[in-house]
């Protein structure tokens, strides 16, 4: 058998972060599966990563993927499946917004779930969640899409002081605008946005170095870390200016 490095498993690993992030792994000499639901972007994939069809809303089709694929190790999980809205309206499409809570929330504790099990089995393990900067405040036009992702950091936190003793690591990837398929139908300007590269980069050494939370970029991230501490009213009153409403539909 080959020898590696570790072994990392990724949601949403066939696209934009998820991709991105596999191939730098891979790079970096480690043994790396992914999943997704697209069975031909998978079927492009499978010469480079071991790779799983899931849709991450089913529990029993995650753990039967991570359980397959933690045979031969498993060190880090990346829940990173997600999804977001195509367009931004004042007025809520309430079933995409429940495909968003399902996909980035409940994605991540069927994630999370069997990839404690075995990290508590074997005495270690590190635990990421893809969150984003949307997070940290109430947007408009994207009502559940940041509470979702503010779920997902809040999860991460509080798991990070839980899992402490059973020596297992949490981290929360909080990026900014990365030019993905995702990001790539927004109609709104996008300020900082970087590449799924540089995204890579970031989350790899980030976890490398246990950081809690990954933002990126640094100067966006600070800008809306800022903003999530200012006074309710007046961060209503910021994001109330024209050039943040949308159409009501």
């Amino acid at each position: 058998m080959q020898n590696y490095r570790g072994s990392i498993f990724i949601t949403g690993g066939s696209t934009g972060i998820g991709l991105a992030t596999a191939k730098k792994y891979k790079s970096e000499g480690y043994r790396v599966g992914i999943c997704g639901r697209s069975a031909e972007k998978l079927a492009e994939l499978k010469k480079d990563f071991e790779v799983f069809q899931v849709d991450v809303r089913y529990k029993e089709e995650v753990h039967q993927a991570i359980t397959e694929f933690a045979k031969n190790g498993l060190d880090i999980v990346i829940a990173n499946a997600g999804r977001s809205y195509a367009n931004k309206s004042r007025i809520p499409d309430f079933n995409i917004a429940r495909e968003i809570v399902e996909i980035n929330l409940i994605g991540v504790l069927n994630t999370f779930e069997i990839a404690t099990k075995i990290f508590l089995a074997q005495g270690y393990g590190h635990l990421v969640a893809t969150s984003s900067v949307a997070g940290l405040n109430g947007l408009p036009g994207v009502s559940a899409y940041s509470a979702s992702k503010s779920a997902v950091m809040k999860l991460c936190e509080s798991l990070r002081l839980d899992l402490k003793q059973e020596n297992i690591k949490v981290s929360c990837i909080c990026p900014g605008f990365v030019d993905t398929p995702l990001t790539q139908v927004n109609p709104h300007p996008m300020p900082f946005m970087v590449s799924p590269e540089f995204a890579a980069t970031e989350i790899f050494y980030g976890i490398a170095k246990n950081k809690g939370i990954i933002y990126f970029p640094f100067f966006f991230s600070l800008i809306v870390r800022l903003l999530s501490v200012l006074p309710r009213p007046l961060y209503s009153k910021i994001m109330s200016i024209k050039s943040f409403n949308y159409s009501r539909h």
